[in-house]
């Protein structure tokens, strides 16, 4: 997610062109921030948004066009094509990311990894854009061998409580403890490259 203002100005001639080249009709926003160029799939109420700052390769975002804070402000129709579009993207990203020969899309399924499914509804849970925002991040069995170096605190594993009451199973895919101060923004040329590359892949899922 690019993160650059909104600047109130008529459509310029290297606008005119990106929506040209990307297909987009019209300036996207995520929040304050426009993301046109970082755009690579729409619906009518919501798009899909190769991230700034990707905690590992593939986390993107799904955004409802309008502006709303929290999951609840949203509409029934919008919540479903929300997570319609969210059920989408897993399936594009599984064919590149959970294949031994990326980006070859033969063959590979959802139960070929995993996801982490997340949304930070308020600020109190992390939300630092003050619009819904639903993050995708695929977990390719093959990139860490279902384990990885984490911190456990990223989330309240429920399941792992009850299980103690028992017999706790072994927890695998914790996300790489990495600090925010260590993760640095991508180059517009980067996310515009991905998004690109997405956008195909995209038109490739039924």
């Amino acid at each position: 997610m690019i993160l650059r203002q909104i600047l109130r100005r008529p459509l310029s001639c290297s606008a005119q062109l990106r929506t040209m080249s990307t297909g987009l009709k019209k300036d996207i926003h995520f929040g304050p921030f426009e993301v046109t160029d970082q755009v690579f799939h729409q619906t009518s109420l919501c798009y899909a948004l190769v991230n700034i700052k990707p905690i590992l390769p593939g986390h993107v975002l799904v955004i409802p066009f309008r502006q709303v804070q929290r999951l609840t402000d949203l509409t029934p129709d919008e919540v479903g094509e929300l997570f319609g579009t969210v059920q989408k993207v897993q399936r594009m990203l599984a064919k590149i990311y959970f294949s031994d020969s990326a980006p070859d899309l033969k063959g590979q399924g959802i139960e070929d990894g995993s996801f982490n499914i997340a949304i930070q509804d308020g600020k109190e849970a992390g939300q630092t854009v003050p619009h819904v925002h639903c993050h995708i991040i695929p977990r390719a069995k093959e990139r860490d061998g279902g384990k990885g170096e984490g911190d456990g605190r990223r989330g309240g594993n429920v399941g792992g409580g009850l299980w103690d009451l028992s017999r706790r199973p072994e927890q695998i895919g914790k996300f790489p403890a990495i600090e925010d101060k260590d993760r640095f923004p991508r180059s517009n040329e980067d996310m515009q490259k991905e998004a690109a590359f997405f956008r195909e892949q995209m038109a490739l899922i039924d």
